[in-house]
């Protein structure tokens, strides 16, 4: 449910708004909260830390919108507002616009147009949640161990979370961008840095979209766990997206991004491992099944997204594999039949 504060001081304009919405509202699809001015506005967010939206006017008596909007962005950069107003001259919307407002919709009111603003509004808010969720579960910011930190991701439910070890069922992929060595050795730091970042860039955006997060950032790969439902499945999803995404990036000279990935899944520790001298703990996962990644990686070629038999008979009615034979894999006393994952 999406619940949304209406600031206005026309005072037959909550009627107005839960006739014109009452189907929505009693689908509990939108919950609508109303205050008559910013002051109030301020004193209903209070109350209400779930507001998604703010649909404002700009003038009110004691706190107009635009002092609102001021404010709502110095508290709250996640929370979108909508002015709705009949003041729809361009001094008015660009005032508001610098102040953070997300749209502008002029009186009268279209509603079918505010429905769809409104849609547009909270869609984009739940984005945001959802990655800095993402952000918070990030374990590139979890070796950070301190009570700063620990404050910011959440209290300390975060840090008892921070502490469990634990055996679980996940997939993990390691993926490497080939050749990156070279660039290394004939173009400037700045420019290495800059492309590598950029396609790192490309990389956590897809294991987010597929809830999966970094473990880390080793040279010039990354580290994926995926958890929960379908966890190969999303790390397969993730894994071809970023190897097509990768390769229509434009090429540096004479260098064309392509990556190598492995994935496999199973059984892993799930734990901090590090220093406590220096308050350096990795939240990380461990075991046969994720150095066996690491090693599906290195057999890999150029753009290929390889898995082991065990993964390839999971996924083989959901996935186009093609064989690839017989492997062996560092401390493995058996070679290991492999598969690439194609489409």
């Amino acid at each position: 449910m999406a619940k949304i504060l209406v600031v206005d001081d026309e005072a037959d304009l909550e009627t107005l708004i839960r006739q014109k919405f009452r189907q929505k509202i009693r689908e509990q699809q939108y919950e609508f909260v109303f205050a008559i001015n910013g002051v109030k506005a301020l004193e209903q967010l209070e109350q209400h830390h779930d507001v998604d939206v703010v649909l404002s006017d700009i003038n009110m008596p004691e706190m107009d919108g635009l002092t609102l909007l001021s404010k709502l962005n110095e508290q709250n950069g996640l929370l979108k507002s909508v002015i709705v107003s009949a003041y729809g001259d361009m001094d008015n919307i660009r005032t508001a616009m610098n102040r953070g407002a997300f749209d502008f919709i002029t009186k009268p009111v279209n509603f079918e147009d505010l429905e769809l603003t409104m849609e547009k509004t909270i869609r984009h808010v739940r984005q945001l949640r959802d990655t800095m969720k993402a952000i918070k579960e990030n374990n590139i910011l979890r070796m950070y161990v301190d009570e700063t930190v620990l404050n910011f991701m959440g209290g300390r439910e975060f840090e008892t979370s921070l502490l469990e070890n634990e055996t679980i069922e996940a997939t993990v992929a390691f993926i490497d961008i080939c050749g990156f060595t070279t660039i290394s050795e004939n173009e400037t730091p700045d420019t290495v840095v800059r492309l590598l970042n950029d396609y790192f860039d490309v990389m956590v955006k897809e294991i987010i979209a597929q809830n999966g997060f970094i473990d880390k950032f080793i040279g010039d790969c990354v580290m994926a766990v995926f958890k929960g439902e379908f966890h190969l499945d999303r790390a397969i999803d993730a894994c071809l997206a970023i190897r097509n995404k990768i390769a229509n990036l434009p090429s540096t000279g004479d260098f064309s991004p392509m990556v190598t990935i492995g994935i496999n899944s199973g059984e892993m520790i799930s734990g901090n491992i590090g220093s406590a001298t220096l308050k350096r703990l990795d939240y990380t996962v461990i075991g046969d099944t994720v150095n066996t990644a690491q090693r599906l990686q290195s057999a890999a070629a150029s753009g290929q997204v390889v898995i082991a038999e065990n993964c390839y008979e999971k996924i083989k009615q959901s996935f186009r594999c093609n064989k690839i034979g017989e492997v062996g894999l560092k401390n493995k006393s058996n070679p290991v039949t492999i598969y690439e994952v194609l489409d």
